[in-house]
């Protein structure tokens, strides 16, 4: 595909979602309440159509193809269904953080209620540090997407991307996002019908025998979607943990709580979402086997694409602007979210609605150059790490829903979570690593480490608890 097209398909995308974002800041007076949360405004429909574009982005084309490639059907599944959970959790959760805090707008909000102004600046901190990973990995993958389909330079679609939204969502907030993730949802509805059309027109047969064959050149891979093993297993069930906490701390997910009309429209609406992914995961990541089964590849965080060798330049320019779309999707959130965290969490309600879209634009400079420096990491990897982060930190804020937590022992106990990854690896290991895997939380293979994930929420959780019931004992 010749870079004259792609760099064409790119900019006319950006430019259509550019406009639906204008058009969906302009609709009505924004003041800062509603430019941060919308709140009470959305049906189910767009909640659930929001939540699931949101939660994709272009990672779906790299990281669940990278775990098919390397690992067997508990991985793939475990991913799938983490994708999942965060939005069956959010229907149950959502209406009650919705009734306890009716005017929030992030999560930090409702702990600051139950634990304390110190509370919501660390949970801040997390949640912010969390989804600016989460960022520029995005801003990473639209570059490496981009260079695999038509050889353009990463930096071309990484600023151009990271200047559309956050011109946009600078402009229009969260309506803004909500406006273009109704479109970007089908966007991604239709990348699974395609897929699924193409590759059963090479023959389902054909197909299924080379997802079940294992990597017949790659030590590393075991590329065979039916293999089952107990580290597979511990991988898998790492993965649903650690995907499941680290949702929890996109504060995208909830300001759509209290952009829902009711709690009703929240509960159909993350419903919806959690269906979505849950089969969007499950078919990328069955496609990494087939991969696999072909053979050793170059580039596995890439091996989706290895699929598309040979296809028609029309079919590539669909997968263009579908990769445009999904990055939009996921990036405009994320960069709206953390304008919501850094106002309402780190500076505690101080900015103002002229001084929020300042800092929505400042964001993507160290977004952008980080992403540039990372070109060569892997996706998934990078996800990780923020994964760990919001593990040592979910069982403190979650536990807070019971009544007898106190402030001194979640603190304490999201502290602790991170200390007992250093711990864990140096009773196994020795203390260098640690502390290594507090950026690198995975084991031999390159998969999610259960050990390390289990050490951080085991560890915040009892230290929460125990220290509750010793402090509120004293009282």
């Amino acid at each position: 595909m010749s870079q004259f097209l792609a760099l064409l398909l790119m900019l006319a995308t950006l430019g259509f979602f550019g406009w639906i974002g204008w058009q969906a800041g302009r609709e009505r007076q924004i003041d800062r309440d509603y430019y941060l949360s919308a709140r009470g405004t959305q049906s189910w429909q767009v909640i659930g159509l929001s939540l699931f574009a949101s939660g994709m982005g272009i990672w779906i084309l790299f990281a669940p193809s990278e775990v098919g490639y390397y690992a067997g059907f508990y991985d793939i599944f475990a991913y799938a269904l983490s994708a999942a959970t965060p939005f069956l959790l959010l229907a149950y959760l959502g209406p009650i953080v919705r009734e306890r805090l009716p005017d929030g707008i992030t999560l930090g909000d409702y702990v600051r209620t139950r634990l304390g102004r110190e509370m919501q600046g660390y949970v801040g901190c997390i949640a912010v540090l969390y989804m600016f990973t989460f960022l520029f990995a995005e801003f990473t993958a639209i570059g490496k997407a981009m260079h695999v389909l038509a050889d353009v330079e990463p930096i071309i679609p990484i600023v151009a991307v990271a200047a559309v939204t956050a011109a946009y969502t600078a402009y229009g907030g969260l309506p803004a996002s909500l406006g273009t993730d109704r479109i970007q949802a089908w966007f991604i509805i239709w990348l699974l019908l395609v897929v699924t059309l193409l590759m059963l027109g090479e023959g389902p047969r054909n197909l299924w025998d080379r997802a079940v064959a294992f990597n017949p050149e790659d030590d590393w891979s075991i590329g065979s979607f039916t293999f089952t093993s107990t580290e597979t297993l511990k991988s898998g069930l790492a993965l649903l943990i650690a995907i499941t906490a680290a949702e929890l701390f996109s504060q995208g997910n909830w300001q759509r709580t209290w952009a829902s009309r009711d709690d009703d429209a929240l509960r159909r609406g993350a419903f919806l979402a959690a269906a979505l992914c849950f089969v969007a995961v499950l078919v990328m990541g069955f496609l990494g086997t087939v991969v696999a089964g072909d053979g050793a590849v170059a580039d596995p965080p890439a091996a989706f694409f290895y699929l598309l060798a040979g296809y028609p330049v029309l079919l590539l320019a669909f997968f263009v602007v579908l990769g445009v779309a999904l990055v939009c999707s996921s990036v405009d959130t994320l960069q709206n979210a953390i304008v919501a965290s850094i106002s309402q969490d780190l500076s505690d309600q101080r900015l103002t609605l002229a001084q929020a879209r300042q800092v929505s634009l400042l964001l993507i400079f160290p977004a952008i150059w980080l992403a540039l420096e990372m070109q060569a990491a892997s996706v998934f990897a990078i996800f990780l790490f923020a994964d760990l982060l919001a593990t040592a930190t979910v069982l403190p804020v979650l536990l807070s829903l019971w009544e007898r937590i106190v402030p001194q022992a979640a603190l304490a106990g999201a502290i602790v979570g991170l200390l007992s990854v250093v711990a864990y690896g140096a009773v196994t290991a020795d203390l260098e690593t640690g502390v290594g895997y507090l950026t690198s939380p995975t084991n031999e293979w390159g998969l999610a480490n259960l050990g390390v994930f289990l050490s951080a929420l085991i560890g915040s959780g009892v230290v929460t608890v125990g220290g509750s019931l010793a402090l509120g004992s004293d009282d």
